[in-house]
């Protein structure tokens, strides 16, 4: 008997440490990060804030486009051509340069508001930015706690494949000293093989959360990751905050608002298009049969032009941009409300979470105290096997279960930080 239990004893030894040498091998093989430095990388690298960083330099550059129409249109020509007749066997050489200039005087501020809705055009993408850069942190934050509580898991798990093998332990010996069941037996080695399946789990999960960070990181190739850090909510808001001062100051509402300020001025400036425009143009040039040309011309002029029939085109053209004016003010009004929503649910959502760490938190403890106390108890028979793995299945649930929500806690923080649109660099935590 004592050497069966000496070999069962050693057995449970070599398999707990095998599990932990195996966790142990697959982090040491990792790269190690915190959290500021899965941020710098993706500030790097991230395609999404690429593409949000050109989108603004694309709205620029339309601008700069749209306001070079209310400068001095100037440009230089330089011409030689020889021409010859079929009548007249004679070549004729002719040379000719100048310069000539345009400038707008007046197009019912037509250039001036189109330069203006150019200019809230970029204030939207300014704010698309900040908006992309807050939706980037979530998922990064996301990836990233879920790497996190993956590698906690296999330790929680190599934890319980523990418990179950000093529980197989202890009902063996009371099986082959024909004290316990065999009923008993079997669904002790049935919770070691789940428990042993759940540690397998746990380290395929790390796989999977390495992958999902390294594309939040905007790394191109595959890395494998472990991430140092804790569980500890650091932004709790216990103080319920201003839901509308925060709406107001939130990236998608200010983009909304560009985006109609921007229909604002394009609705004025279509209101142009019924007034005359006018513009004065000069020029001079040098002409000649030899080079260089010696004759000189010059003019000045000023054009009034007023389209007095499209077919309705102005009329429909004033239309459509009341028509996406209405639109973006109704939009951004229906983005403010469901903002304070967000906010009201994200704020929520995270007081639940912190509360219920506390909660899961005093259930492991009283399961930890309650097992010890059970363990005593059924090795001397003081109650039934039923009665003792409730208490076991009690204690393996409770620790997972307060990993779980330490997880959907920063999980909580990371959306309610995600709610009030900050972007990537907040709150390095």
């Amino acid at each position: 008997m004592k050497g069966k239990q000496m070999r069962l004893k050693s057995g449970c030894i070599l398999g707990v440490i095998l599990c932990f040498l195996a966790s142990a091998a697959v982090c040491s093989a990792a790269q190690d990060l915190t959290w500021s430095q899965c941020v710098q990388e993706a500030a790097k690298n991230h395609p999404d804030l690429i593409a949000a960083v050109e989108s603004i330099k694309q709205s620029q550059a339309v601008k700069q486009e749209t306001a070079s129409g209310l400068y001095p249109q100037i440009s230089a020509n330089l011409s030689a051509q020889a021409s010859k007749s079929s009548s007249a066997n004679k070549q004729t050489n002719t040379y000719a340069y100048g310069v000539s200039g345009s400038q707008l005087i007046f197009d019912g501020i037509k250039t001036i508001n189109n330069v203006r809705a150019a200019g809230e055009s970029i204030k939207a993408s300014q704010q698309g930015y900040r908006f992309t850069s807050s939706e980037v942190r979530l998922r990064l934050r996301t990836a990233f706690i879920n790497l996190l509580k993956a590698q906690e898991m296999v330790k929680v798990t190599g934890e319980i494949v523990k418990i179950r093998r000093d529980n197989l332990e202890l009902i063996t010996l009371s099986y082959e000293s024909g004290l316990e069941h065999k009923g008993a037996l079997l669904t002790t080695q049935a919770d070691l093989a789940s428990a042993n399946f759940q540690l397998a789990q746990a380290k395929r999960d790390i796989e999977l959360a390495q992958h999902q960070l390294v594309k939040e990181m905007g790394l191109k190739e595959f890395k494998r990751l472990s991430v140092t850090g804790d569980f500890k909510v650091n932004e709790t808001a216990s103080e319920k905050p201003d839901f509308d001062v925060l709406a107001d100051k939130h990236p998608s509402l200010l983009q909304a608002a560009a985006q109609k300020n921007a229909a604002e001025f394009s609705l004025r400036s279509t209101y142009g298009n019924f007034f005359p425009n006018l513009s004065v143009q000069a020029g001079a040039d040098k002409t000649g049969p030899r080079w260089s040309p010696a004759n000189s011309q010059w003019d000045l002029g000023a054009f009034l032009s007023l389209p007095l029939f499209e077919g309705g085109l102005r009329t429909a053209q004033l239309s459509q941009a009341k028509a996406l004016y209405n639109q973006l003010e109704a939009s951004e009004r229906s983005t403010r409300d469901g903002l304070i929503v967000g906010l009201s649910s994200a704020w929520v959502s995270l007081q639940d979470a912190v509360e219920t760490v506390d909660v899961q938190n005093k259930q492991l403890l009283a399961a930890q105290e309650r097992s010890k106390i059970a363990e005593a108890e059924y090795s001397t028979g003081f109650i039934s096997y039923d009665n003792w793995t409730i208490i076991e299945d009690n204690l393996v649930r409770a620790k997972t279960d307060y990993l779980s929500a330490q997880a959907e806690a920063l999980l909580a923080e990371a959306s309610w930080i995600q709610a009030k649109g900050e972007n990537l660099e907040y709150a390095q935590n």
